[in-house]
């Protein structure tokens, strides 16, 4: 009996798609220029008018965009969620294609080799990390904010998680970033990852009283999951993007778990205060008040997860930037060591 497969698809490296995409010649639009930019999951292209992500062929704990046919599914996913709390952004999938005379091409008649988001692009200057660096952002702008947050998670899917694997699951986060700051971080990075993830399963083991009551209130719902200044463009209706599409469990959280990780990402910035507004209009509007040391420890878990995904930038290869990685990790780490010794009064 004969072994009907069709033809294997050809092996295109990352480094060949990335050159491709990042040079203007690639895009109908002819921008003037393409602006790229690697995260830990995805490589970026910033044309003039459009984005276009293309996600790294990875696998880890809990994920795999190994094979094409993961990352067209994980692509489909990404452009459903992002919709959930953005309008007229996410255009869809398209494929990048491999034509006769081996070119590549976006959207071709060749063989599909790997599958982009393509994204309008936002102003830059109306982005939340910009505005809050130059100091012109305004009250109104976080309170229309806060008010899109609490609507959405007011009507947000609540998530039933059992106590035990709620538990489990905050205590993994600390072993996966004890682990990997042990793995690629110097002597006091690893030190104080020691010291802050200790803090965190403490509370963890003490106050597990706090953690379990938002479970019975029924607060835990499905988010964003990594709701950061640079992922929200202010304007008279704010647009959030870039949702952890591919962990349905870490996107189960609790709302104020999302609103203390968005005020450490601002606090990081220097904007303190946007914080405080944003927390005070939100508590108001969604009828939640949670006790102070329950804010705290989901800002220092917070903070430990982000120093972690900074040190495994340091496990890809090529490393790209290698100096700025355990930089930023120590930045993060210094906020949660800050942070963490107010997890007991």
């Amino acid at each position: 009996m004969s072994d009907c497969q069709g033809p294997a698809q050809p092996e295109i490296g990352i480094d060949r798609k990335v050159m491709f995409l990042g040079s203007p010649a690639a895009y109908v639009e002819r921008p003037s220029r393409v602006e790229r930019i690697e995260t830990h999951f995805s490589w970026v292209f910033l044309t003039d008018r459009h984005v276009f992500k293309l996600k790294k062929p990875l696998r880890g704990e809990d994920f795999d965009f190994s094979s094409l046919d993961a990352r067209r599914r994980n692509a489909v996913q990404e452009v459903r969620l992002n919709r959930r709390l953005s309008s007229g952004v996410y255009i869809g999938v398209v494929p990048l294609t491999l034509e006769a005379g081996s070119d590549l091409a976006i959207a071709g008649e060749g063989v599909v080799i790997d599958w982009l988001v393509k994204m309008v692009r936002l102003p830059a200057q109306r982005m939340l990390d910009h505005r809050l660096a130059r100091g012109d952002w305004h009250r109104g702008d976080i309170v229309a904010l806060a008010d899109r947050l609490a609507r959405f998670f007011s009507a947000a899917p609540r998530v039933a998680i059992r106590p035990t694997v709620y538990l489990e699951r905050l205590r993994a986060e600390c072993r996966y970033s004890r682990r990997a700051l042990r793995a690629g971080g110097g002597p006091e990075l690893q030190h104080a990852a020691q010291y802050v993830a200790r803090r965190i399963e403490a509370f963890i083991y003490c106050r597990r009283d706090l953690l379990l009551q938002r479970l019975v209130e029924g607060r835990i719902v499905e988010g964003h999951g990594d709701l950061r200044p640079e992922h929200i463009c202010l304007g008279p209706a704010p647009q959030m993007i870039d949702c952890l599409e591919f962990r349905a469990d870490l996107r189960s959280l609790d709302p104020m778990d999302e609103l203390a990780f968005l005020t450490m990402e601002c606090e990081k910035i220097g904007a303190r205060s946007v914080g405080q507004i944003l927390f005070r209009r939100y508590c108001l509007r969604a009828r939640d008040f949670p006790p102070p040391q329950l804010m705290i420890f989901y800002k220092v878990m917070g903070a430990l997860v982000r120093a972690r995904i900074a040190i495994l930038h340091l496990h890809e290869s090529p490393v790209r930037d290698p100096g700025k990685w355990p930089k930023r990790a120590a930045e993060y780490l210094a906020i949660a060591t800050c942070a963490a010794p107010h997890l007991d009064r």
